[in-house]
């Protein structure tokens, strides 16, 4: 199937001055480019829908496979000093129990849902891709970057990446993303074999790779041993990876940025460095607010009023 725009308007719930941060995202229509990362909440509809209320522009699910499954045993996740290292293992109820949550989210949440989904192989990310599309989300994202899950790290090599885009892109008209890994050579290459093979978008970045010994336990603090780092640590890498996407797929192709995004001026600079919209993950978790997202969103729209910025478009990095 050729690649297809999903245009709507999800406009609810604005904010005096909010029009600043209006944006769009391969056609659809987001109050604020803030997006709920996937991965942070579970895969109910409810933590989707919460997500709206909150402030986000847009929401992400949790990934899902084709069938369900359970991930990796406790304990999945360490706290290093404000930096975390998980391990969960991609678990998720499977695709036909996600279809509903989708749907609900898709009916209830007043934002677009992003529906994201990851396979052990080609073939199964095509059958996942036409599954949940029976959903209608506003668009898909394609995770093949965990780095816990070896079976489902296709984001390592530009020929692998391509076969899986290839397969989402014959298997559904709605638009998709690709999420990406930044521990490659050559992230851009990745980035640009992707787009030439049907993906509408990128995410730049999944976690990284990462590890966390007790040195008194003599053992790996997480059960799988190794899992993916995140928090404000890995926002200089997240950057870096934006810019070098950007450069690689040119001005037209949208990039959601996502890595170590806690305020609105991390916001920014993701923007800055090319981002299109912004995934917001561990801040959710971390700040203080009942509704984190408009706070953040607050946040960029004092910073652009103070420096004279007008709207999103206006945030070029000077070199």
């Amino acid at each position: 199937m050729g690649v297809q725009s999903c245009p709507k308007e999800y406009m609810p719930h604005r904010t005096k001055g909010a029009f600043m941060l209006e944006t769009t995202l391969c056609g659809i229509k987001l109050r604020n480019p803030l997006i709920l990362a996937s991965g942070i909440r579970g895969n109910s509809a409810g933590l989707l829908i919460r997500a709206g209320k909150e402030g986000a522009g847009a929401a992400t699910s949790k990934s899902c496979s084709l069938l369900p499954h359970e991930g990796h045993a406790n304990p999945t996740m360490v706290d290093i000093d404000g930096t975390y290292i998980n391990a969960i293992g991609l678990s998720n109820p499977g695709v036909d129990d996600e279809i509903y949550e989708i749907r609900e989210a898709v009916a209830k949440a007043g934002i677009p849902i992003i529906a994201s989904f990851y396979a052990g192989k080609v073939s199964d990310f095509a059958a996942v891709a036409a599954r949940i599309s029976e959903a209608k989300p506003a668009m898909l994202e394609v995770d093949i970057s965990c780095p816990s899950r070896k079976d489902a790290l296709f984001s390592s090599y530009a020929k692998d990446a391509s076969e899986v885009c290839l397969a989402v892109r014959d298997a559904t008209s709605i638009p998709f993303s690709a999420k990406l890994s930044p521990d490659v050579p050559n992230i851009g290459e990745i980035a640009r074999a992707c787009v030439a093979s049907g993906a509408s978008c990128i995410t730049a970045i999944n976690t990284i790779g990462g590890m966390y010994i007790d040195a008194h336990a003599r053992h790996a603090v997480l059960a799988n041993s190794f899992g993916g780092i995140s928090g404000a640590a890995i926002k200089p890498v997240a950057l870096k990876s934006v810019y070098l996407v950007r450069k690689a797929i040119g001005p037209e192709v949208p990039i959601i940025g996502t890595g170590g995004v806690f305020t609105g001026i991390d916001a920014i600079e993701m923007l800055m460095a090319g981002a299109t919209c912004v995934g917001v993950g561990t801040a959710i978790a971390t700040r203080k607010e009942s509704a984190p997202f408009k706070a953040i969103a607050q946040e960029m729209e004092s910073f652009m009023k103070k420096e004279g910025y007008r709207k999103l478009a206006d945030l070029k990095l000077q070199e």
